[in-house]
Protein backbone atom coordinates (compact mmCIF):
# COMPACT_ATOMS: atom_id res chain seq x y z
CA UNK A 1 0.00 0.00 0.00
CA UNK A 2 1.15 3.19 -1.10
CA UNK A 3 2.18 5.74 1.97
CA UNK A 4 0.78 8.65 0.17
CA UNK A 5 -3.22 8.39 0.28
CA UNK A 6 -6.50 10.84 0.47
CA UNK A 7 -6.89 11.68 4.17
CA UNK A 8 -10.25 13.14 3.83
CA UNK A 9 -10.50 14.26 7.29
CA UNK A 10 -7.57 16.52 7.72
CA UNK A 11 -8.24 18.04 4.32
CA UNK A 12 -10.27 21.08 3.53
CA UNK A 13 -13.78 20.93 1.98
CA UNK A 14 -13.23 20.75 -1.52
CA UNK A 15 -14.93 21.40 -5.03
CA UNK A 16 -16.26 18.78 -6.82
CA UNK A 17 -13.11 19.01 -9.41
CA UNK A 18 -10.87 18.88 -6.62
CA UNK A 19 -12.94 15.68 -4.84
CA UNK A 20 -11.74 13.70 -8.35
CA UNK A 21 -7.86 14.47 -7.53
CA UNK A 22 -7.50 14.43 -4.26
CA UNK A 23 -4.13 15.82 -2.28
CA UNK A 24 -2.11 12.70 -1.27
CA UNK A 25 -1.30 12.98 2.98
CA UNK A 26 1.99 11.67 4.31
CA UNK A 27 0.88 9.89 6.73
CA UNK A 28 3.72 8.21 7.70
CA UNK A 29 4.97 11.72 8.63
CA UNK A 30 2.05 11.39 11.89
CA UNK A 31 3.82 8.60 13.25
CA UNK A 32 5.27 8.79 16.24
CA UNK A 33 9.43 8.77 16.24
CA UNK A 34 9.11 5.49 18.67
CA UNK A 35 6.60 3.78 15.69
CA UNK A 36 8.77 5.06 13.49
CA UNK A 37 11.96 3.55 14.67
CA UNK A 38 9.92 0.41 15.57
CA UNK A 39 9.21 -0.09 11.61
CA UNK A 40 12.82 0.37 11.36
CA UNK A 41 14.05 -2.15 13.17
CA UNK A 42 12.86 -4.67 10.77
CA UNK A 43 15.04 -3.48 7.82
CA UNK A 44 18.43 -4.31 7.93
CA UNK A 45 20.79 -1.60 8.91
CA UNK A 46 21.52 -0.58 5.83
CA UNK A 47 18.41 0.30 4.89
CA UNK A 48 17.35 1.77 7.62
CA UNK A 49 20.20 4.30 7.38
CA UNK A 50 19.37 4.80 3.83
CA UNK A 51 16.12 6.25 5.22
CA UNK A 52 18.02 9.30 6.84
CA UNK A 53 17.80 11.43 3.16
CA UNK A 54 14.05 11.68 3.30
CA UNK A 55 13.88 14.30 5.55
CA UNK A 56 15.66 16.11 8.34
CA UNK A 57 13.29 14.73 11.02
CA UNK A 58 14.77 10.99 9.78
CA UNK A 59 18.69 12.03 9.06
CA UNK A 60 19.20 10.11 12.81
CA UNK A 61 16.07 8.15 13.53
CA UNK A 62 18.13 5.17 12.66
CA UNK A 63 20.32 5.79 15.66
CA UNK A 64 17.71 5.17 17.75
CA UNK A 65 16.42 2.00 16.43
CA UNK A 66 16.85 -0.82 19.04
CA UNK A 67 18.05 -3.57 16.87
CA UNK A 68 20.78 -3.34 14.65
CA UNK A 69 20.95 -6.36 12.10
CA UNK A 70 24.85 -6.07 10.32
CA UNK A 71 24.64 -8.30 6.83
CA UNK A 72 28.18 -8.79 5.11
CA UNK A 73 29.59 -6.05 6.84
CA UNK A 74 33.40 -5.04 6.94
CA UNK A 75 34.87 -4.05 10.69
CA UNK A 76 35.67 -0.22 9.76
CA UNK A 77 31.17 0.41 8.77
CA UNK A 78 30.37 -2.10 11.78
CA UNK A 79 32.44 0.19 14.40
CA UNK A 80 31.34 3.43 12.96
CA UNK A 81 27.62 2.04 13.29
CA UNK A 82 28.23 1.39 17.00
CA UNK A 83 29.62 4.62 17.48
CA UNK A 84 27.11 6.92 16.29
CA UNK A 85 23.81 4.71 17.68
CA UNK A 86 22.19 7.58 20.27
CA UNK A 87 20.26 5.11 22.54
CA UNK A 88 21.70 3.01 25.36
CA UNK A 89 20.05 -0.32 24.89
CA UNK A 90 20.35 -2.67 21.95
CA UNK A 91 17.61 -5.23 22.24
CA UNK A 92 18.63 -7.53 19.46
CA UNK A 93 21.67 -8.14 16.89
CA UNK A 94 22.21 -9.77 14.05
CA UNK A 95 25.41 -10.15 12.84
CA UNK A 96 26.67 -12.06 9.31
CA UNK A 97 30.21 -11.69 8.71
CA UNK A 98 32.41 -12.98 6.64
CA UNK A 99 35.43 -13.22 8.09
CA UNK A 100 36.99 -10.46 11.37
CA UNK A 101 39.61 -10.40 13.97
CA UNK A 102 38.70 -12.29 17.04
CA UNK A 103 39.36 -8.41 18.49
CA UNK A 104 37.12 -7.25 16.26
CA UNK A 105 34.37 -10.08 17.23
CA UNK A 106 34.87 -9.68 21.03
CA UNK A 107 34.46 -6.08 20.71
CA UNK A 108 31.32 -5.61 18.98
CA UNK A 109 29.66 -8.57 21.73
CA UNK A 110 31.15 -6.86 24.57
CA UNK A 111 29.87 -3.41 23.14
CA UNK A 112 25.74 -5.60 22.74
CA UNK A 113 25.96 -7.38 26.07
CA UNK A 114 26.76 -4.29 27.85
CA UNK A 115 23.76 -2.66 26.18
CA UNK A 116 21.75 -5.20 27.30
CA UNK A 117 21.68 -7.22 25.16
CA UNK A 118 18.41 -9.78 24.43
CA UNK A 119 18.32 -11.52 21.84
CA UNK A 120 21.59 -12.48 19.56
CA UNK A 121 22.15 -14.25 16.13
CA UNK A 122 25.30 -14.67 15.18
CA UNK A 123 26.57 -16.56 11.42
CA UNK A 124 30.19 -16.81 11.21
CA UNK A 125 31.21 -18.01 8.04
CA UNK A 126 34.78 -18.78 8.83
CA UNK A 127 34.15 -20.46 12.50
CA UNK A 128 35.31 -17.77 14.46
CA UNK A 129 36.17 -18.33 17.96
CA UNK A 130 33.32 -17.60 20.39
CA UNK A 131 34.20 -14.59 23.18
CA UNK A 132 34.00 -15.80 26.75
CA UNK A 133 31.76 -13.23 27.96
CA UNK A 134 28.90 -14.50 25.59
CA UNK A 135 28.24 -17.70 27.56
CA UNK A 136 28.55 -15.57 30.89
CA UNK A 137 25.31 -12.50 29.63
CA UNK A 138 22.98 -12.37 32.20
CA UNK A 139 20.44 -10.36 30.20
CA UNK A 140 20.23 -12.58 26.72
CA UNK A 141 17.23 -14.74 26.42
CA UNK A 142 17.41 -16.11 22.62
CA UNK A 143 20.32 -17.18 21.51
CA UNK A 144 21.56 -18.40 17.24
CA UNK A 145 24.74 -19.36 16.93
CA UNK A 146 25.36 -20.43 12.97
CA UNK A 147 28.68 -21.77 11.55
CA UNK A 148 30.69 -20.69 14.59
CA UNK A 149 32.74 -22.38 17.78
CA UNK A 150 34.14 -24.24 19.28
CA UNK A 151 31.53 -24.62 21.94
CA UNK A 152 33.78 -24.96 25.32
CA UNK A 153 33.63 -28.08 27.62
CA UNK A 154 34.01 -26.36 30.57
CA UNK A 155 35.06 -22.99 32.28
CA UNK A 156 32.43 -20.28 33.16
CA UNK A 157 29.26 -20.62 31.25
CA UNK A 158 25.95 -19.61 32.94
CA UNK A 159 22.86 -17.63 31.10
CA UNK A 160 20.37 -17.05 33.45
CA UNK A 161 17.83 -15.50 31.60
CA UNK A 162 18.10 -17.50 28.05
CA UNK A 163 15.06 -19.39 26.90
CA UNK A 164 15.57 -19.88 23.10
CA UNK A 165 19.03 -21.66 21.90
CA UNK A 166 19.81 -22.51 18.54
CA UNK A 167 22.80 -24.35 17.69
CA UNK A 168 23.28 -24.82 13.78
CA UNK A 169 25.80 -26.20 12.36
CA UNK A 170 28.57 -25.39 15.12
CA UNK A 171 31.67 -26.96 16.46
CA UNK A 172 31.85 -28.63 19.86
CA UNK A 173 35.51 -28.68 21.54
CA UNK A 174 33.92 -32.22 22.63
CA UNK A 175 30.77 -34.13 23.38
CA UNK A 176 30.44 -32.76 26.75
CA UNK A 177 30.18 -29.79 25.32
CA UNK A 178 26.69 -29.22 24.05
CA UNK A 179 25.32 -31.25 27.65
CA UNK A 180 27.98 -28.95 29.28
CA UNK A 181 25.96 -25.49 27.53
CA UNK A 182 22.24 -27.11 28.53
CA UNK A 183 22.75 -27.31 32.14
CA UNK A 184 24.19 -23.62 32.35
CA UNK A 185 20.74 -22.50 30.86
CA UNK A 186 18.66 -23.15 33.92
CA UNK A 187 15.01 -21.52 32.03
CA UNK A 188 15.78 -22.89 28.54
CA UNK A 189 12.58 -23.81 26.69
CA UNK A 190 12.78 -23.95 23.42
CA UNK A 191 16.29 -26.31 21.69
CA UNK A 192 17.22 -26.44 18.09
CA UNK A 193 20.58 -28.31 17.30
CA UNK A 194 21.43 -28.92 14.02
CA UNK A 195 24.57 -31.50 13.82
CA UNK A 196 27.32 -30.88 11.48
CA UNK A 197 30.12 -33.39 12.44
CA UNK A 198 29.52 -37.07 13.94
CA UNK A 199 29.23 -37.21 17.77
CA UNK A 200 29.76 -40.50 19.60
CA UNK A 201 27.04 -39.20 21.80
CA UNK A 202 24.68 -36.27 21.40
CA UNK A 203 23.28 -35.80 25.00
CA UNK A 204 20.71 -33.09 25.45
CA UNK A 205 19.07 -33.38 29.24
CA UNK A 206 17.01 -30.26 30.55
CA UNK A 207 14.15 -30.36 33.10
CA UNK A 208 12.82 -27.25 31.42
CA UNK A 209 12.73 -27.60 27.42
CA UNK A 210 9.50 -27.65 26.07
CA UNK A 211 10.28 -27.91 22.50
CA UNK A 212 13.53 -29.84 21.00
CA UNK A 213 14.77 -30.20 17.72
CA UNK A 214 16.93 -32.40 16.83
CA UNK A 215 18.50 -32.05 13.06
CA UNK A 216 21.10 -34.76 11.82
CA UNK A 217 22.83 -32.28 8.70
CA UNK A 218 22.37 -34.23 5.09
CA UNK A 219 23.40 -32.44 2.10
CA UNK A 220 25.08 -33.44 -0.94
CA UNK A 221 25.36 -37.33 0.62
CA UNK A 222 27.16 -36.26 3.67
CA UNK A 223 25.55 -36.51 6.80
CA UNK A 224 26.38 -36.16 10.76
CA UNK A 225 25.43 -38.74 12.84
CA UNK A 226 25.97 -40.25 16.50
CA UNK A 227 26.39 -43.56 17.68
CA UNK A 228 23.97 -42.75 20.95
CA UNK A 229 21.06 -39.91 20.81
CA UNK A 230 20.11 -39.51 24.42
CA UNK A 231 16.98 -37.41 25.13
CA UNK A 232 16.14 -36.50 29.30
CA UNK A 233 13.95 -33.63 29.02
CA UNK A 234 10.87 -34.69 31.18
CA UNK A 235 9.03 -30.84 30.36
CA UNK A 236 8.89 -31.66 26.62
CA UNK A 237 5.94 -31.02 24.58
CA UNK A 238 7.32 -30.73 20.91
CA UNK A 239 9.68 -33.20 19.50
CA UNK A 240 11.22 -32.86 16.16
CA UNK A 241 13.81 -35.68 15.25
CA UNK A 242 15.37 -35.05 11.49
CA UNK A 243 17.28 -37.53 9.01
CA UNK A 244 18.47 -39.49 12.32
CA UNK A 245 21.59 -41.39 11.60
CA UNK A 246 22.36 -43.01 15.06
CA UNK A 247 22.90 -46.28 16.48
CA UNK A 248 20.96 -46.42 19.56
CA UNK A 249 18.21 -44.02 20.99
CA UNK A 250 17.57 -43.53 24.39
CA UNK A 251 14.48 -41.24 25.67
CA UNK A 252 13.24 -40.77 29.20
CA UNK A 253 10.02 -40.38 30.23
CA UNK A 254 7.82 -37.93 27.91
CA UNK A 255 4.36 -37.76 28.98
CA UNK A 256 3.93 -33.78 28.27
CA UNK A 257 4.85 -35.18 24.39
CA UNK A 258 1.70 -33.26 22.41
CA UNK A 259 3.62 -33.12 19.04
CA UNK A 260 6.30 -35.57 17.34
CA UNK A 261 7.74 -35.41 13.62
CA UNK A 262 10.21 -37.87 13.25
CA UNK A 263 12.09 -39.33 10.31
CA UNK A 264 14.98 -41.60 10.10
CA UNK A 265 17.42 -41.73 7.38
CA UNK A 266 18.89 -45.42 8.55
CA UNK A 267 20.19 -47.26 4.97
CA UNK A 268 22.40 -49.31 7.01
CA UNK A 269 20.14 -50.64 9.32
CA UNK A 270 22.07 -49.07 12.28
CA UNK A 271 19.28 -48.57 14.72
CA UNK A 272 18.54 -51.83 16.19
CA UNK A 273 14.55 -52.97 16.32
CA UNK A 274 14.64 -53.06 20.21
CA UNK A 275 16.09 -49.24 20.45
CA UNK A 276 13.16 -48.60 17.23
CA UNK A 277 10.56 -50.34 19.60
CA UNK A 278 11.39 -48.36 22.91
CA UNK A 279 11.13 -45.07 20.89
CA UNK A 280 7.99 -46.01 19.33
CA UNK A 281 6.85 -46.91 22.82
CA UNK A 282 7.82 -42.93 24.38
CA UNK A 283 5.50 -41.51 21.42
CA UNK A 284 2.67 -43.14 23.08
CA UNK A 285 0.88 -39.53 24.59
CA UNK A 286 1.19 -37.33 21.79
CA UNK A 287 -1.86 -35.82 19.54
CA UNK A 288 -0.12 -35.06 16.37
CA UNK A 289 2.52 -37.20 15.24
CA UNK A 290 4.43 -37.22 12.02
CA UNK A 291 6.93 -40.84 11.43
CA UNK A 292 8.94 -42.07 8.24
CA UNK A 293 9.83 -45.41 9.01
CA UNK A 294 10.27 -46.02 4.97
CA UNK A 295 13.99 -47.36 5.33
CA UNK A 296 12.97 -49.89 8.12
CA UNK A 297 12.28 -52.60 5.89
CA UNK A 298 14.22 -55.39 7.08
CA UNK A 299 13.31 -55.56 10.83
CA UNK A 300 9.58 -54.55 10.63
CA UNK A 301 8.69 -58.13 11.70
CA UNK A 302 10.47 -58.28 14.95
CA UNK A 303 9.21 -54.37 15.73
CA UNK A 304 5.54 -55.01 15.43
CA UNK A 305 5.99 -58.46 17.54
CA UNK A 306 7.68 -56.24 20.39
CA UNK A 307 4.83 -53.02 20.08
CA UNK A 308 2.87 -52.92 22.39
CA UNK A 309 1.64 -49.56 23.31
CA UNK A 310 -1.19 -47.91 22.51
CA UNK A 311 -1.68 -44.32 21.08
CA UNK A 312 -5.15 -43.11 23.21
CA UNK A 313 -4.51 -39.92 22.33
CA UNK A 314 -3.35 -40.11 18.47
CA UNK A 315 -5.92 -37.61 16.97
CA UNK A 316 -3.57 -37.01 13.52
CA UNK A 317 -1.01 -39.10 12.04
CA UNK A 318 1.25 -38.74 8.73
CA UNK A 319 3.13 -41.76 8.23
CA UNK A 320 5.77 -42.71 5.84
CA UNK A 321 6.22 -46.52 6.37
CA UNK A 322 5.06 -50.29 5.08
CA UNK A 323 1.62 -51.12 5.08
CA UNK A 324 1.94 -53.26 7.88
CA UNK A 325 2.76 -50.37 10.06
CA UNK A 326 -0.21 -48.53 9.26
CA UNK A 327 -2.01 -51.63 10.32
CA UNK A 328 -0.52 -51.30 13.40
CA UNK A 329 -0.76 -47.36 14.14
CA UNK A 330 -4.91 -48.60 13.07
CA UNK A 331 -4.95 -51.05 15.81
CA UNK A 332 -3.68 -48.86 18.35
CA UNK A 333 -5.17 -45.65 17.69
CA UNK A 334 -8.83 -45.78 18.94
CA UNK A 335 -9.32 -42.23 18.30
CA UNK A 336 -7.49 -41.25 15.64
CA UNK A 337 -9.59 -38.36 12.94
CA UNK A 338 -7.20 -37.43 10.51
CA UNK A 339 -4.38 -40.08 8.37
CA UNK A 340 -1.94 -38.73 5.82
CA UNK A 341 -0.14 -41.95 4.91
CA UNK A 342 2.50 -42.39 1.84
CA UNK A 343 3.42 -46.50 1.40
CA UNK A 344 6.83 -47.80 1.40
CA UNK A 345 5.57 -51.44 0.88
CA UNK A 346 7.28 -54.37 -0.71
CA UNK A 347 5.31 -54.95 -3.43
CA UNK A 348 6.35 -59.10 -3.74
CA UNK A 349 4.98 -59.26 0.22
CA UNK A 350 1.99 -57.24 -1.08
CA UNK A 351 -1.23 -56.14 1.15
CA UNK A 352 -3.17 -58.50 3.11
CA UNK A 353 -6.37 -57.49 4.70
CA UNK A 354 -6.56 -58.05 8.62
CA UNK A 355 -8.96 -61.14 9.47
CA UNK A 356 -9.68 -59.95 12.72
CA UNK A 357 -11.78 -57.14 13.50
CA UNK A 358 -12.23 -53.27 12.32
CA UNK A 359 -10.16 -51.06 13.72
CA UNK A 360 -12.19 -48.74 16.48
CA UNK A 361 -10.93 -45.51 15.07
CA UNK A 362 -12.46 -46.78 11.14
CA UNK A 363 -15.64 -47.10 12.56
CA UNK A 364 -16.07 -43.78 14.98
CA UNK A 365 -13.51 -41.37 14.79
CA UNK A 366 -11.29 -41.09 11.25
CA UNK A 367 -12.60 -38.18 8.87
CA UNK A 368 -10.35 -37.48 6.88
CA UNK A 369 -7.41 -39.32 4.74
CA UNK A 370 -5.00 -38.67 2.02
CA UNK A 371 -3.09 -41.12 0.23
CA UNK A 372 -0.05 -39.82 -1.64
CA UNK A 373 2.92 -40.95 -4.36
CA UNK A 374 0.13 -43.29 -5.68
CA UNK A 375 1.32 -44.92 -8.81
CA UNK A 376 -1.72 -47.73 -9.51
CA UNK A 377 -0.29 -51.00 -8.36
CA UNK A 378 -1.92 -53.67 -6.52
CA UNK A 379 -1.25 -53.34 -2.63
CA UNK A 380 -1.73 -49.41 -3.06
CA UNK A 381 -5.58 -50.23 -4.31
CA UNK A 382 -5.88 -52.63 -1.49
CA UNK A 383 -4.89 -50.16 1.26
CA UNK A 384 -7.16 -47.73 -0.23
CA UNK A 385 -10.12 -50.01 -1.24
CA UNK A 386 -10.21 -51.31 3.05
CA UNK A 387 -9.69 -48.01 3.46
CA UNK A 388 -12.85 -46.93 1.97
CA UNK A 389 -14.81 -49.27 2.17
CA UNK A 390 -14.59 -49.87 6.66
CA UNK A 391 -14.24 -46.14 7.38
CA UNK A 392 -17.44 -45.43 8.84
CA UNK A 393 -17.28 -41.32 9.18
CA UNK A 394 -15.15 -40.55 6.57
CA UNK A 395 -15.71 -37.13 5.26
CA UNK A 396 -13.05 -36.86 2.48
CA UNK A 397 -9.83 -39.17 1.10
CA UNK A 398 -7.64 -37.08 -1.10
CA UNK A 399 -5.80 -39.46 -3.33
CA UNK A 400 -2.69 -37.83 -4.81
CA UNK A 401 -0.58 -39.97 -7.97
CA UNK A 402 2.74 -39.92 -8.59
CA UNK A 403 4.63 -38.54 -11.30
CA UNK A 404 5.48 -41.76 -13.02
CA UNK A 405 1.47 -41.59 -13.98
CA UNK A 406 2.53 -39.62 -17.05
CA UNK A 407 -0.16 -40.23 -19.41
CA UNK A 408 -4.09 -39.24 -19.17
CA UNK A 409 -4.67 -42.54 -19.67
CA UNK A 410 -3.41 -43.96 -16.63
CA UNK A 411 -4.71 -41.31 -14.47
CA UNK A 412 -7.71 -41.66 -15.72
CA UNK A 413 -7.59 -45.54 -14.93
CA UNK A 414 -6.51 -44.78 -11.27
CA UNK A 415 -9.70 -42.62 -10.79
CA UNK A 416 -11.96 -45.09 -13.19
CA UNK A 417 -10.68 -47.86 -10.47
CA UNK A 418 -11.22 -46.16 -7.20
CA UNK A 419 -14.42 -44.75 -7.78
CA UNK A 420 -16.00 -47.64 -8.21
CA UNK A 421 -14.61 -49.04 -4.73
CA UNK A 422 -17.33 -49.61 -1.76
CA UNK A 423 -17.54 -46.67 0.46
CA UNK A 424 -18.40 -47.09 4.33
CA UNK A 425 -19.41 -43.91 4.67
CA UNK A 426 -22.30 -42.57 2.06
CA UNK A 427 -20.80 -39.24 2.73
CA UNK A 428 -16.97 -39.64 2.02
CA UNK A 429 -15.64 -37.46 -1.29
CA UNK A 430 -12.91 -38.95 -3.08
CA UNK A 431 -10.86 -36.24 -4.75
CA UNK A 432 -7.26 -36.91 -7.14
CA UNK A 433 -4.97 -34.52 -7.85
CA UNK A 434 -0.68 -34.80 -8.46
CA UNK A 435 1.34 -35.36 -5.77
CA UNK A 436 4.03 -32.65 -5.51
CA UNK A 437 6.94 -32.57 -2.91
CA UNK A 438 6.38 -30.23 0.08
CA UNK A 439 8.91 -27.31 -0.12
CA UNK A 440 11.98 -28.15 2.24
CA UNK A 441 12.77 -25.23 4.41
CA UNK A 442 16.60 -25.01 5.63
CA UNK A 443 16.35 -24.90 9.50
CA UNK A 444 18.53 -21.49 9.47
CA UNK A 445 15.73 -20.15 8.08
CA UNK A 446 12.98 -21.30 10.48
Amino acid sequence: MSIMEPHSKRSRKLSQHEDENPVPIDRISDLTESLICHVLSFLRTKDSVRTSVLARRWRYLWAYVLTLDLYCEDETVINRVLLLRKVQTLHTLRLNVDGCTEYGLETWIVFAITHGLQKLDLYLMDQEILPACLFTCKTLVDLRLHSCGPIPMDGPMFLPRLKKLQLIRVEYEADESLPYLISCCPVLEELLVQLFTDMASCNVSSPTVKRLTVDFYFFDGDRAGCDMLEINTPALEYLKIAYSFCDHIKCGVATSLIEADISFHDEDDNLSARSLVEFVHVLCAVKCLTLDLSYFTEMIDPVLSGWTKSFRNLTKLKLTADCRFLLKFLENANNLEILHFSASCDEKKGWTEPPEQVPKCLLSHLRIIKVVKIEGKTHEFGIISYLLRNTQVLEKMDIEYAQCLASEEDISILKKTISHFQRGSAACEVGFAPFREEEIVEVEDE
